[in-house]
């Protein structure tokens, strides 16, 4: 029985786990025009572009930047890759597209009707259908690594489009079994890496970096063979590698992919594309580029939690949670889907919050419509019971408390916490420990 309930704990655990980092990321992303400009900084080739979000933007884009081209990529911009494959809810296929340059100009005065009508709410924002850029910018793109809700595009990026021979794919990214940079490099690139990668393992070269010793040329001769370039020049193409890799250790990034890194016509290496990851413990040093943050295109649970502090990251389960302490936030989490609920949340106040940030705590977990129960599950060390228990009274008077809570109090100060819960009037369902609490939670939020 006890074997049985273990193994059942233990794969949906790996199965909570897969889904919970499939979704969340951890780290600053970047849009590719953003990306592209600081590649740019560093000497890497990169196509000349620029991002729009207006029709005044589009004419001024075509005039300054553009007066010469006869065609131009169209790249909508959303921080999920894919979009090359992806479908726009309004039913265009494909989020870049190429595009003649008079056709740009002749519908820019078309894109304003869609951006108007869009954010009145019209439903004649299908009138965007005669123009490309028109049925992008203010409509939701559905990629494999978005998810079903898609995301919306704010902006497009306009480049001229090259004249390309081959296309290749490149990355940095951090490795642990080598514990430093490691870049990935494959002869093939474009759409589709993960496919490819799954079916040729070999056409993947693994460098790794010696992180105390930096790049070498060697390294990066490595690199150049595994991208087996047919026109760039060696060693040119050997040196915009050195470069990827300063950006990288410099920039402070987790990732660097470039898909495709492709050869021109006139015999350069180029970065076609761009997608960069920041770590989020280095925006202290890196404000420049934390400054480029576009809040909008994160989940709005987790942008309230970290303005006010709080160690979030949203789920799709039912059962809302608030926890102290990472571990036993995971450990809540696991017991829950023991108990057949699911987790709406990973929620970690901390050791040391205050009183307004459980307040603000309850008011992003009773904003999520899909939680139909909350588990305040704390375990008293630095955090005090007391604090918790005035934190859920406030929360409660200021919030409208639709669903039922379940609380589970131990540790430092916890008679004073019980005390002010009961006190409190408020309609509490109370358990003993966390075994108790999961299996309350997950009844309580199935009536």
């Amino acid at each position: 029985m006890v074997r049985g309930s273990l193994g059942k704990l233990f794969s949906q655990s790996l199965s909570l786990a897969g889904k919970w980092q499939q979704q969340q990321l951890r780290r600053l992303n970047i849009h590719e025009y953003q990306g592209a400009e600081l590649m740019s900084k560093y000497g890497i080739n990169v196509p000349k572009g620029v991002a729009v979000s207006s029709v005044d933007e589009v004419k001024q884009a075509l005039k300054n930047v553009f007066p010469n081209e006869k065609e131009l990529v169209v790249k909508s911009q959303i921080l999920a890759g894919g979009r090359g494959l992806g479908t726009f809810k309004s039913g265009l296929k494909g989020g870049v597209h190429i595009v003649k340059a008079e056709e740009v100009e002749n519908i820019a005065g078309k894109v304003i009707h869609l951006v108007c009508f869009f954010f009145l709410g019209s439903i004649y924002c299908g009138y965007a259908s005669m123009s490309v850029i028109g049925k992008m910018l203010g409509q939701i793109l559905v990629t494999k690594q978005t998810g079903p809700q898609g995301k919306i595009v704010s902006k497009v990026y306009l480049c001229e489009k090259l004249s390309l021979v081959n296309e290749m794919y490149f990355a940095i990214t951090l490795d642990r079994s080598s514990a430093g940079p490691l870049i990935i490099a494959c002869r093939k690139g474009g759409t589709s890496i993960e496919d490819l990668a799954e079916k040729f393992p070999d056409m993947i070269v693994k460098v790794p970096i010696d992180v105390f010793k930096g790049i070498t040329d060697e390294d990066a001769a490595k690199v150049v063979d595994g991208l087996a370039p047919k026109v760039a020049d060696r060693n040119a193409s050997i040196e915009q590698v050195k470069k990827l890799y300063e950006l990288f250790c410099k920039s402070d990034c987790t990732l660097l992919e470039i898909n495709p890194i492709a050869e021109t016509s006139d015999n350069q290496l180029v970065a076609a594309d761009a997608k960069l990851n920041f770590d989020d413990n280095a925006a202290f040093r890196q404000k420049e580029i934390f400054a480029l943050r576009d809040s909008s295109q994160e989940d709005p649970r987790e942008v309230a939690a970290a303005k006010a502090d709080l160690n979030y990251i949203g789920l799709d389960g039912e059962i809302g949670c608030m926890v102290n302490g990472a571990g036993l936030a995971m450990a809540t989490m696991d017991i829950i889907k023991l108990h057949g609920g699911t987790p709406a949340n990973f929620l970690d106040v901390g050791g040391n919050a205050s009183e307004g940030q459980v307040v603000e705590a309850f008011k992003i977990l009773t904003a999520d419509d899909k939680v139909k129960a909350i588990l305040v599950n704390i375990f008293g060390g630095i955090m005090k019971c007391d604090v918790i228990a005035s934190g859920i009274v406030n929360a409660a008077n200021q919030v409208s408390l639709k669903v039922p809570v379940v609380v589970r109090l131990e540790g430092t100060n916890v008679d004073q916490g019980k005390r002010i819960l009961k006190e409190s009037g408020l309609a509490l369902i109370t358990a003993e420990d966390l075994d108790d609490a999961a299996e309350k939670a997950v009844k309580a939020s199935a009536s």
